[in-house]
């Protein structure tokens, strides 16, 4: 049995992670930098330990053994997914809660994978070494080992491929230590769709049906659903099926998410298998009832699944909001500084997942996420009403956010009727609008938070800057 996990990531997902184990009676044991000294994901662990990197596997294995803990969760990001994190785990006796390292490292290379994938009989894009016909273009290059939109390039034509080539390369080993690039056949208005996967180690698996991942910016995504509109019984099913393939090809264990897109006319073909929990994993738990990272850490203590496909069903709609500091109108530039006031969204059906509050400092030092706002409701035309009340009582000040833009993009007439794809932003320009003049309802609530909300670093009275307050978005919630 485990009985002491090392949670070796930060800010809202240790703080979920935390929640589960604590409610196993497991001991956790959180990490931080100096930049996190205070954060709260340091402060609910029960204890706490510096490191000088969350990227530092060597450190963060002995920081575990030092700790007595019996076992190490990842998270997602940083090592999630790294292969030698895993193999290190092992060979020093900790529970590593996660796939194996030949699963991670097969899927992380994204060649790899799809010549796995394609031996499985599950339908793949094509792809090239090199230059692909010129009837095939447009194309899309991009990281042989990476993902989240890093050493990907649209090229529209021959006369681009060889700069988009080189450039992505470069972007690809500043990410991922990894230069190699690939060439992919682009699919046009795509919907990105992907089936979360539990794999044991006695040879189950099932699936927990789809999340509809269609929304993002700069081949990241912002907003997630469950089921998704587009999805059929028939194709829910196909699509099963292929992910079930997937897992059982590579013997998965734990928790993944195999990825899909679908083009317009309904056919599907793999993109990717991620070994390890998803940032959007809240939704299948609200619509399915299961606590993923408690079958985490089940199936990493050697447990098998106890229920069987037929087992498993979803109810009502869920929703996911992506919370960031970061400023859409700008080329979603990020933004940092200090959060002045933070007032969550409550009420039936409202999940919160977060690892900020008032006071905490948002620095560059890490990705600009913030929080993640989950709704649940029994209908989608119901969680996309709830969802924009949840945005609307959200009040985040001191940092420039997008909350307001969530909001614009979910009551849009295309997002209500579930007309969705990844260049859905790229065709909805107008969700970028925002008035010029500062109404009356800002100017008041600057004058209301200046007087509450003082910082301590601040001079007596020194208030919040009007524009600060008209910025976030958030004056229409106070």
């Amino acid at each position: 049995m485990i009985r002491k996990v090392l949670i070796a990531n930060r800010g809202e997902i240790a703080l979920r992670i935390s929640c589960t184990l604590r409610e196993m009676g497991i001991q956790t044991v959180a990490v931080f930098t100096e930049p996190d000294e205070h954060a709260l994901h340091v402060q609910s662990a029960h204890e706490a330990r510096e490191i000088s990197s969350y990227l530092d596997a060597s450190e963060i294995v002995r920081t575990a053994k030092e700790s007595g803990a019996d076992a190490i969760h990842p998270g997602y990001g940083f090592l999630s997914e790294n292969a030698g994190f895993s193999e290190a785990c092992e060979v020093s006796g900790l529970v590593f809660i996660g796939p194996r390292a030949d699963t991670i490292r097969a899927m992380g290379d994204k060649l790899e994978s799809k010549r796995v994938m394609q031996q499985a009989g599950i339908p793949i894009v094509p792809v090239w070494n090199g230059s692909p016909p010129r009837s095939e273009f447009p194309v899309l290059v991009k990281a042989v080992g990476g993902g989240g939109g890093k050493g990907m390039r649209l090229v529209q034509n021959v006369a681009e491929l060889q700069d988009a080539l080189a450039s992505a390369s470069r972007e690809a080993s500043a990410a991922f230590g990894d230069h190699h690039v690939f060439v992919e056949k682009y699919i046009r208005q795509p919907r990105h769709i992907e089936f979360q996967i539990l794999g044991d180690a006695h040879g189950n698996a099932i699936h927990a049906f789809e999340r509809e991942c269609s929304i993002q910016r700069r081949h990241q995504k912002l907003i997630e659903e469950t089921p998704s509109p587009a999805v059929t019984p028939e194709l829910r099913i196909q699509m099963g099926s292929a992910a079930l393939a997937a897992a059982r090809a590579v013997k998965y264990r734990g928790a993944g998410t195999v990825e899909f897109i679908v083009d317009p006319s309904g056919k599907f073909y793999f993109l990717e298998m991620n070994t390890r929990l998803q940032v959007e994993h809240p939704i299948t738990e609200m619509t399915t009832g299961l606590d993923l990272v408690r079958e985490q850490v089940l199936i990493a203590s050697g447990e098998k699944l106890n229920y069987a496909q037929s087992d498993l069903y979803q109810t009502g709609h869920a929703l996911e909001c992506r919370i960031y500091a970061e400023v859409p109108e700008e080329n979603f530039r990020p933004d940092t500084g200090v959060i002045e006031v933070f007032e969550r969204p409550s009420g039936p059906g409202i999940r919160l997942d977060t690892g900020v509050g008032r006071g905490s400092v948002v620095s560059y030092h890490f990705d600009p996420l913030l929080a993640k706002l989950i709704v649940w409701a029994p209908s989608r035309r119901a969680a996309i009403d709830r969802m924009k009340r949840a945005l609307e009582d959200f009040v985040l000040l001191g940092v420039r956010n997008n909350i307001e833009f969530l909001r614009r993009v979910i009551s849009t007439d295309d997002f209500g009727s579930g007309k969705l794809d990844t260049t859905f932003l790229d065709r909805h320009g107008e969700v970028f609008n925002v008035p010029n003049e500062v109404p009356v309802e800002a100017v008041l609530v600057a004058s209301t938070v200046g007087a509450v909300y003082d910082r301590p670093d601040r001079p007596a009275g020194h208030r919040l800057p009007l524009q600060d307050v008209w910025d976030s978005g958030n004056w229409r919630n106070s």
